[in-house]
């Protein structure tokens, strides 16, 4: 899509037929794209449909508008208020995303201005951007990384989404990066020799996940993930319906041996979920499941071999955190991630993401393991008053 001087007009999606035209967007936005993988129809709509689809609506409450220019759409916006929001991250605080535009400043102008509009109408102060919706589906906008596609559960922007949001007034307030690695070498010597030491010692267990026992497992990692990020920038916590919304998405592609539980005699105290990278498996898929796509994921997913695989989440109980017992413990949980994906997935490749850019700890892992920044995402923050 090109610049264009027609008309413009903004128009709130509201009935299904909308939201469908809505989704829609993206697949003709990007098409020239040769990074982009399109995300799945039915996944797509399902975050944007109201609390029957995603539980994320128990909590906040959200408007969805397109632009309209000569009857085409030409960009869409989100915009959210969230009640777990705003008594974490602070009074005031509003959230807009699933921001897409033609480049044209006129575009981005009409949506951000309309989602600013109607956030200060509801009493927020500022405006942060992008999620979408929530910090725990896609947070933050692409600035850095367009030249490789995105690994399962990423986004992917148009490089001039930045100028188009910094023009109306933004300013970024935090990045977050993701790392890559090689995987199919073993880690450099100190981390074997730590692993080692750690084998020896049997302090620390690191063990599989149990996926007939899935519901159990997943609310301790649940509990120990609320614990280990609590104080962390942007963190807010997963509601009871929200973990198991993610345990119903998650059970059909994620498997026993890449998922790890670390326990210090006998009890829970780290964790580490890793994914093969799926979008290698969907990125022909068009988006679409139907009529006969399905079967072919299915078939993908049976015995999953792939080049990448990502580390989407891990964590360790606060009480233990900036110990060496928790180093050891994330060095083990990842060497062990590392063998798995390389002897049973053919993996060859890492992605460890997203992580903040002021996190010293996790940062320094990522060094001694010779990882890389590959991407980098912006949250933008403006004021309403």
């Amino acid at each position: 899509m090109s610049k264009s001087g027609g008309e413009l007009k903004i128009v709130e999606a509201i009935t299904a037929a909308d939201r469908g035209k809505f989704i829609d967007l993206i697949y003709t936005l990007y098409k020239s794209d040769p990074n982009w993988v399109p995300p799945l129809r039915g996944e797509a709509l399902e975050l944007i449909t109201g609390i029957e689809k995603n539980p994320w609506f128990g909590h906040g409450y959200a408007k969805f508008w397109m632009a309209m220019q000569d009857g085409k759409i030409v960009g869409r916006i989100s915009a959210q208020v969230d009640s777990l929001v705003l008594e974490h991250m602070g009074t005031g605080i509003g959230h807009w995303g699933m921001f897409e535009s033609i480049d044209d400043q006129r575009v981005a102008d009409l949506l951000l201005n309309t989602a600013e509009t109607w956030l200060r109408g509801e009493g927020m102060t500022s405006a942060m951007g992008p999620f979408s919706i929530s910090i725990w589906d896609e947070p933050g906008l692409l600035v850095d990384g367009f030249d490789r596609p995105p690994t399962v559960m990423m986004g992917h922007h148009l490089n001039y989404y930045a100028k188009l949001i910094e023009a109306h007034g933004y300013a970024g307030i935090k990045d977050l990066h993701t790392y890559e690695l090689q995987i199919d070498k073993p880690f450099p010597d100190i981390v074997q020799r730590i692993v080692a030491a750690s084998e020896k010692s049997g302090k620390i267990k690191t063990r599989m996940v149990d996926k007939s026992k899935f519901a159990e497992e997943a609310a301790i990692i649940m509990d120990i993930l609320n614990d280990a990020w609590s104080a962390n920038w942007g963190f807010v916590p997963l509601t009871p319906l929200e973990v198991a919304h993610v345990g119903v998405k998650l059970k059909p592609i994620v498997y026993n041996d890449m998922i790890r539980i670390a326990e210090i005699d006998g009890e829970p105290v780290g964790f580490l979920i890793s994914l093969p990278d799926l979008n290698e498996f969907t990125a022909d898929l068009g988006g679409k499941l139907f009529p006969f796509n399905w079967a072919k994921l299915l078939w993908r997913l049976r015995k999953p071999k792939v080049r990448r695989i990502r580390v989407p989440l891990m964590g360790v109980r606060k009480s233990l955190q900036g110990s060496r017992l928790a180093s050891i413990m994330v060095f083990q949980m990842i060497e062990y991630i590392r063998r798995t994906a390389v002897e049973n997935y053919g993996a060859k490749r890492g992605e460890i993401g997203w992580i903040l850019e002021d996190n010293g700890p996790m940062r320094s892992i990522a060094d001694v393991i010779e990882a890389e920044v590959t991407k980098t995402y912006r949250i933008f923050e403006r004021s309403l008053v």
